[in-house]
């Protein structure tokens, strides 16, 4: 007789819960996933608008190169030759545009061609460049996950790149605080925050990004289908519409999960792959360790973003094959989170997403930049579609200000926009689950890692944890946290050889 398949239940349907169903899927598992909106992928997830596809979270992406971690995982996975997706300009995967002095700096694909590109704007600090990407280089190569390796005694995070922060590690290399500025031109990729974020997150994301900066073309929902197909093509099923209204716990054990529809689903192992303080609303807290409880509960929550959503009228704007970064000065770059109504936007990041058979025009444009929650909550208990005319004001003025700062770098784009609509926290609160519309998942601290770490186990015995808040966030961390999660069920060693054997 055939022996049962173990049952997993995963609470979300984002990039964390797809992958961990597609591995458990593949690997003999029966899966469930539950996703309370009408569509599954969470940052995956795109969504059409007059006719056009826009993505709502995975604009930048990595690792499909070969060689690539990404390119290794979804091999394995089996969907990796599925997937549609364009190089950015090896000159120049990165525009960063300084306003003060007008020059734009290009960030090139490849690790020599990086120090050489940048070398060329800074010729006396060229060899401090090069230490500095060398030490990025050192610091990736010491975190087991990211190269696939299984953690060991002799293999193991630097420690230093834990306990020191991104900007503290940038002025160990140079003292000109021009590039020290550019050296971090990235922040917005990973919820940067100066003195706080550790060197070992801007290294991860850096190096990723040296090595294969990238895009889907036509959008990341193709990567969700590719997951959500092999996950039933394995017997398992994705539901959609299906949001958890409650987990039981009893005795430090997940009984069941009670959805919005009054459907009870159970299973031998659950996976929550929500935020966890999304997660905590559905339980009865009182069945669960008060300390634990509080201490997660209470781990601050990166900063959100206000996005706009441009469409070009046809064949009047450029495709552009790099991501750009506006500041109006080179101090700028760690302030962005530090505005007023006056002087915000203080920086932005823009791109052009690549579509079918279309390199030289662009269709349309997503302008991304900060934006706290505190400057919406106004409207925190409004619901989508229902918060009044100010709020749509309030969008409007936000668009014409990112507007008037895309203008300092292409002075006619207003002429060439048919349309432009745009997103705030509050829309990314309520359509990712995130705790005051978090972009980055949780904040990663180097005063503070022992507090701020959120284990996948967790106090109750079948009960694991995935998702952006684990680790780290975004294309790369995600679904890394989601193989460390199988590998509690598969074997972390066992998962990876199979991985790398693919």
């Amino acid at each position: 007789m055939q022996a049962m398949k173990e049952k997993i239940l995963i609470i979300g349907g984002g990039i964390g819960g797809l992958v961990c169903g597609a591995i458990l899927a593949k690997e003999g598992y029966s899966v469930c996933i539950l996703e309370k909106h009408t569509v599954a992928g969470g940052g995956l997830h795109t969504f059409k608008r007059d006719g056009i596809e826009w993505e709502t979270g995975m604009h930048v992406i990595s690792g499909f190169q070969s060689g690539g971690v990404l390119k290794q995982l979804f091999t394995y996975i089996g969907v990796a030759d599925k997937l549609r997706i364009k190089l950015a300009s090896r000159d120049g995967f990165d525009h960063f545009h300084v306003a003060s002095d007008g020059i734009t700096y290009k960030m090139a694909i490849g690790r020599e061609n990086f120090v050489e590109t940048l070398g060329s704007y800074f010729p006396e600090e060229k060899e401090n460049i090069r230490r500095y990407i060398d030490k990025v280089y050192e610091i990736c190569n010491s975190v087991a996950l990211y190269n696939l390796r299984a953690p060991s005694a002799d293999i193991h995070i630097n420690l230093e790149a834990m306990s020191i922060s991104v900007n503290k590690m940038i002025e160990t290399y140079t003292n000109n605080p021009k590039l020290q500025a550019l050296l971090a031109w990235n922040t917005t990729l990973y919820g940067g925050e100066k003195d706080k974020t550790p060197a070992y997150v801007s290294a991860l994301i850096t190096q990723f990004y040296i090595e294969g900066a990238s895009r889907f073309i036509d959008g990341s929902q193709q990567l969700a289908d590719a997951l959500i197909a092999v996950i039933e093509q394995n017997g398992g099923t994705v539901l959609t519409n299906t949001g958890v209204r409650f987990i039981d716990i009893q005795d430090r054990h997940v009984q069941k999960v009670i959805t919005d529809k009054g459907q009870e689903f159970t299973a031998d192992w659950y996976i929550s792959a929500i935020h966890t303080s999304a997660m905590f609303k559905l339980m009865d807290t009182t069945k669960i360790q008060k300390s634990y409880y509080q201490r997660i509960d209470n781990i601050p929550n990166s900063y959100s973003a206000f996005t706009a959503y441009i469409t070009f009228k046809p064949q009047s704007f450029p495709y552009l094959n790099y991501t750009g970064f506006y500041a109006p000065d080179y101090d700028e770059v760690w302030k962005c989170a530090e505005y007023t109504d006056e002087n915000w936007p203080r920086g932005c990041m823009y791109l052009t997403p690549p579509i079918t058979n279309n390199d030289s025009f662009a269709q349309k444009m997503i302008v991304n930049t900060i934006m706290n929650f505190d400057t919406v909550r106004q409207w925190e208990n409004t619901t989508v579609g229902k918060r009044g005319e100010a709020y749509k004001d309030f969008k409007k003025q936000c668009e014409n200000k990112l507007l008037d700062m895309m203008e300092k770098v292409f002075p006619d784009i207003r002429s060439k926009i048919d349309n432009i609509f745009s997103a705030s926290p509050l829309t990314i609160r309520d359509y990712f689950g995130t705790k005051d519309g978090a972009n980055y998942g949780s904040v990663k601290d180097c005063n503070n890692m022992i507090v701020l770490n959120i284990s996948i186990r967790t106090k109750m015995d079948n009960l694991l944890l995935t998702g952006q808040n684990i680790n780290l966030h975004g294309i790369l961390g995600v679904p890394l946290t989601a193989i460390a999660t199988c590998g509690e069920l598969l074997g972390l060693e066992k998962l990876l050889n199979k991985i790398n054997t693919s």
